[in-house]
């Protein structure tokens, strides 16, 4: 399996050295290369070749900043132009910028504008907030009515008060009203990805501020079917922790769902293989009712602890004594962003966000 870090290859090296080159026939392609894979380059995580990277160009660019933020825009000008398809690799763009463009307000905003069209700047906004405020902020509505989706979409996936692997915003935390009118742009936005941004945000407010998003999900509520989606997706944590005034919003009850035989067929399961399991669910109402169906898969850690991930299953409308058998797999094979420990593990079922019965099942070295 390949490690991130490599995607920092000879041949991307080579690439922008050229690029550098072809808007600035002074940079110095052979020396940056020798540069960046000198010392302990082989030895370094992924972010620390990111770091690493963007040092060893900051020494090949013009001192001042802004003549270096033109360069950087002037290639990534020409990518766009040339449609290349970019990849996580040229996040050391946008950490350039974040990295010397702190102190220039002003030259940065701009190039944020531009490079996030090509590789995002999530990340690299994040001190920007922290250090200018409303200022900042300000740009940002400006951004969300931007006609490139990416920048609308820099606009809330950047403001996002707990962007995971980012830096947290404190005073979002606290007080996310400064963003509210960038998601009110954006809550009917024509770009799918921008609108799953706006969910995300919505449910990191919701974490903090969960009547807030409750608000809004009463005021968005049947605007169309994107901004429906957009609600569901945004509620989601309230939905997993069972929140009363949700449930309620959502009309999910589970007094009337009966659940039953709930089966575990491969009891004892080898990293790498399937968990197998089933189980029969009924309404036992002569009406039509609401039905979110999920389960929770207790995984083991590595203190022997054990934490759950909840899976979503299907949400729908059971007609009057309905009765389903449902069956699912899952999987236990080997993943980058899970590590799997043997022993004990358990499952449950959860129903309209009441769990219900669990049992365990054994988890094995291949």
């Amino acid at each position: 399996m390949a490690l991130i870090k490599d995607i920092y290859t000879p041949e991307f090296y080579q690439f922008i050295a050229d690029q550098f080159h072809r808007v600035d026939n002074s940079f110095n392609r052979e020396q940056f290369i020798k540069r960046v894979f000198s010392g302990s380059f082989h030895e370094m995580e992924w972010k620390q070749r990111t770091k690493h990277s963007t040092a060893a160009l900051h020494e090949f660019m013009p001192t001042s900043f802004s003549e270096a933020a033109t360069l950087l825009t002037q290639v990534v000008e020409h990518l766009l132009e040339t449609k290349h398809p970019g990849g996580l690799e040229y996040v050391i763009f946008p950490d350039y910028i974040e990295t010397y463009g702190i102190e220039d307000f002003e030259t940065a905003v701009q190039s944020f504008e531009i490079v996030t069209r090509f590789i995002t700047c999530e990340f690299a906004v994040r001190p920007f907030i922290i250090n200018y405020g409303s200022r900042m902020i300000a740009e940002m509505e400006r951004w969300s009515k931007s006609p490139h989706p990416q920048v609308r979409r820099l606009a809330s996936e950047g403001s996002r008060p707990r962007l995971p692997w980012a830096m947290a915003i404190p005073s979002l935390k606290n007080d996310p009203s400064p963003i509210l009118s960038i998601l009110q742009n954006l809550h009917n936005d024509p770009s799918e990805s921008v609108r799953r941004s706006v969910a995300n945000n919505l449910n990191d407010i919701a974490k903090d501020h969960p009547h807030l998003v409750l608000t809004i999900a009463r005021q968005w509520n049947g605007i169309s079917k994107n901004t429906d989606a957009i609600i569901k997706h945004g509620c989601r944590t309230l939905l997993k922790q069972g929140h009363p005034a949700i449930l309620s919003f959502y009309g999910l009850d589970s007094s009337d769902f009966h659940l039953r035989n709930l089966s575990i067929h491969t009891p004892a399961v080898k990293i790498g293989e399937h968990l197998i399991f089933s189980f029969e669910i009924e309404n036992g109402s002569s009406a039509p009712r609401s039905l979110r169906l999920e389960y929770g898969l207790y995984y083991q850690k590595s203190n022997g602890q054990l934490s759950r991930k909840v899976f979503k299953i299907s949400e729908r409308i059971y007609q009057g004594t309905e009765i389903n058998r449902i069956e699912r797999k899952q999987s236990f094979k080997l993943i980058t962003t899970r590590k799997f420990y043997a022993g004990k593990h358990k499952i449950s079922i959860i129903v309209n966000e009441q769990e219900t019965v669990q049992q365990e099942f054994e988890l094995l070295h291949n």
